[in-house]
């Protein structure tokens, strides 16, 4: 929902909470890296667009029947600061994020998390930094983005009071996804977050900022794929079963557009991370 430093979000959160509520939201933070355009002497640790280096063995990712999903950005995982992270990211090599963006199609076809077609629309690779790679030409019909180079920095981040964690920590059993009779629920409280910070932004781990609900439970809807009501505990135990592993918003200096103004999330199970089973991955967007 908000990202910024801890010392900021305490003076935030005692000015709507009582002091030992405040110091329980305070241990809901979660380190996220901000990715931001990188300027001057900025390290850069990434970038939006251009074009992906990929092992000679490795074929640009397919959607069967749809065609090449275009390249969105790519980060050196030795580059990150993951060791200030609470997710188990690679130590090195590269990660590569593709999604079908409708470029060969007008945006016919849409990767939806529900729709189980269509998952193969977006991708996740690793490359390890023991495998040789090289700068793959993109497909013919793929207009590759600008590249823009990013740079990091840690921040704390913020999720919505009705995000499975939050809700579990003051009101265990509250409807999910909505809001509920607590003061973290006020207008107050939510207004104060929104102004604090409002952009989505690139990031990795943290918090995901969500454009509408909670991205968590887009993809527990997705998985269970049963037609659970969210009163039922099982969409919850599994929206709490996944993290953030990357998020990236529309980005005007990389000509990027998600919808109107949105973000593309993937998010994955720890135990998936842990053992570099990227494939698992899985993958929804959001836009207002």
């Amino acid at each position: 929902m908000t990202h910024g430093s801890r010392d900021d979000f305490r003076s935030l959160a005692l000015q709507h909470l009582w002091p030992e509520v405040a110091d329980q939201w305070i241990k809901l933070l979660r380190p996220g890296v901000r990715l931001e355009a990188a300027v001057g002497s900025d390290r850069v640790v990434g970038r939006l667009g251009g074009l992906p280096a990929l092992p000679a063995a490795s074929a640009w990712p397919v959607w069967e029947g749809h065609g090449p999903l275009s390249f969105v950005a790519s980060v050196d995982c030795a580059s990150l600061p993951a060791d200030a992270l609470d997710i188990a990211l690679p130590e090195a090599g590269t990660l590569l994020f593709f999604y079908f963006d409708g470029q060969l199609d007008d945006g016919d076809a849409l990767v939806l998390a529900e729709d189980r077609e269509s998952w193969a629309g977006a991708r996740v690779l690793h490359v390890p930094a023991d495998e040789q790679a090289a700068e793959h030409e993109a497909p013919a019909g793929l207009t590759p983005y600008p590249a823009v180079p990013l740079t990091a920095r840690v921040e704390m981040t913020a999720t919505e009071p009705w995000h499975p964690s939050v809700r579990d920590a003051f009101a265990p059993g509250a409807p999910l996804g909505n809001r509920y009779d607590h003061p973290v629920c006020s207008q107050d409280f939510l207004d104060a977050l929104w102004e604090f910070d409002e952009v989505v932004g690139h990031q990795i781990g943290g918090h995901a900022h969500s454009v509408q609900n909670p991205v968590e439970i887009e993809i527990a809807e997705a998985v269970l794929d049963c037609g659970a009501s969210w009163a039922d505990p099982r969409l919850s135990e599994e929206a709490g079963a996944w993290v953030l592993l990357a998020q990236f918003d529309s980005e005007d200096a990389a000509d990027m557009m998600w919808g109107d103004a949105g973000a593309l999330y993937w998010l994955i199970r720890p135990e998936d991370l842990a053992a570099r089973r990227f494939d698992r991955a899985m993958f929804t967007w959001q836009c207002s």
